[in-house]
């Protein structure tokens, strides 16, 4: 259960902050909704309490859990299988949805290391800035820094 004030982590859209909680009728039953504001482009969704958790809300991840998120990153020991692309982008399309931190951690890295051995696609560039940006927001808040430190720090793992 969130407050209003809370950040709380949206699958596939990313950190958000806790506006409101309010109370909507809708085909006659009162609802209850979090009224999330996604902090990277204002974006605002409204998730019914009830089923928040089934849909992937979830709580910043603790500074203790940050670690593990690092020690994905700098995992250089995995096999990217010999797919094409798009059937890639579907699989790293998957595990960004499922909101977990370090399926997006996975995601990064795994983009990272294919674009050493050659070009990604437009998607899966646009895909990488993705799971950048989302790894970024949630590791400042959960380390309480900057994200333009925390930015360098994930740069200087692929370097």
């Amino acid at each position: 259960m969130f407050a209003e004030g809370d950040m709380a982590v949206y699958p596939a859209h990313g950190v958000g902050l806790i506006e409101a909680i309010e109370t909507q009728t809708i085909g006659g039953i009162d609802q209850r909704f979090y009224v999330l504001k996604i902090l990277d482009n204002d974006m605002t969704i409204m998730i019914p309490i009830a089923t928040s958790s089934k849909f992937g809300l979830r709580a910043i991840i603790p500074q203790e859990e940050v670690p593990r998120v690092i020690d994905i990153l700098k995992e250089r020991d995995v096999k990217i299988t010999a797919q094409t692309w798009n059937r890639r982008y579907r699989e790293y399309m998957e595990k960004i949805k499922t909101g977990s931190v370090f399926e997006v951690a996975v995601v990064l890295r795994d983009l990272f290391l294919l674009k050493e051995d050659k070009e990604l696609s437009y998607g899966e560039r646009k895909m990488l800035d993705t799971a950048k940006n989302l790894l970024i927001k949630e590791l400042s808040l959960a380390k309480q820094m900057e994200e333009a430190k925390i930015e360098q720090q994930i740069e200087k793992l692929f370097c």
